[in-house]
């Protein structure tokens, strides 16, 4: 009775996490439709939420399925960026959740945390599939977030792994602040990086994500925020060489 119990408590906990990553998997194509409505009021620029609904479902169930049969047949036509997102992040993630239901976790904490890390590393290798690679000894723009990427791959399996082979702690109590804050830094800078600018817009994120502890001592946090704000002043235009813009459109102009 009491094995029986422990396997049904095992299967709903992994039926559980299998339905989170499932969620995980078709994350960005939501973030895009919730996005896209906004495009109806007129706020911001894109596509709308008719055109991301098809665009996604159709490559999500056709396009994808369709550019793997291709490239198995030699067909070496560019995937549009929505079949490369089904092929680089959500099908991975698709598979995962799967393979979850047929896994015993010994460590849920470690397990989830693995495999959101190497969720994260397939949407960057997703996001950097068409900007230039290496060129000889020359980094390429997308030559640094394919590295990182592919590394951060590597370690999330090793700490999903852990999660599998070596007992540990369950799921713990989840806060919302950290994330929130680090999304919302992330949001800024993408929406601000052009009219602000690379200084304002890099230390403004860096502190807008440190408001999401309560530990943060802001004395030190500004030092930390400012070097790493001449950092990437330099390491954008200077060392990557991409033409961003340093500072704000009404001081340049």
């Amino acid at each position: 009775m009491a094995d029986t119990m422990g396997h049904s408590a095992t299967a709903t906990r992994n039926t559980s996490v299998a339905i989170g990553f499932c969620l995980l998997a078709v994350a960005p194509q939501i973030f895009e439709f919730i996005w896209s409505i906004g495009t109806i009021f007129g706020w911001g620029a894109g596509r709308g939420p008719a055109t991301v609904l098809i665009s996604h479902a159709t490559a999500l169930v056709a396009g994808a399925p369709g550019a793997l049969i291709g490239s198995i047949g030699g067909d070496t036509k560019k995937a549009s960026s929505d079949v490369l997102l089904a092929l680089i992040y959500s099908y991975p993630i698709f598979a995962v959740a799967i393979v979850t239901l047929f896994m015993t976790i010994r460590s849920a904490q470690d397990y989830v945390g693995g495999i959101v890390l190497m969720a994260l590393a397939l949407f960057a290798l997703w996001a950097s599939s068409d900007l230039q690679g290496m060129r000889g000894f020359s980094f390429g723009a997308g030559t640094a977030p394919r590295m990182f990427g592919g590394l951060l791959v590597g370690l999330g399996a090793a700490i999903a792994l852990t999660g599998l082979l070596t007992d540990g702690p369950s799921m713990a109590h989840y806060s919302w602040r950290g994330p929130l804050f680090v999304m919302a830094s992330i949001v800024f800078f993408a929406l601000a990086i052009r009219p602000l600018g690379v200084v304002v817009s890099a230390f403004t994120s860096f502190l807008i994500a440190a408001m999401g502890t309560h530990e943060t001592r802001w004395v030190e946090t500004i030092i930390v925020g400012a070097c790493l704000t001449l950092g990437c002043a330099l390491l954008f235009p200077y060392v990557l060489g991409l033409p961003m813009p340093m500072f704000p459109r009404f001081l340049v102009q």
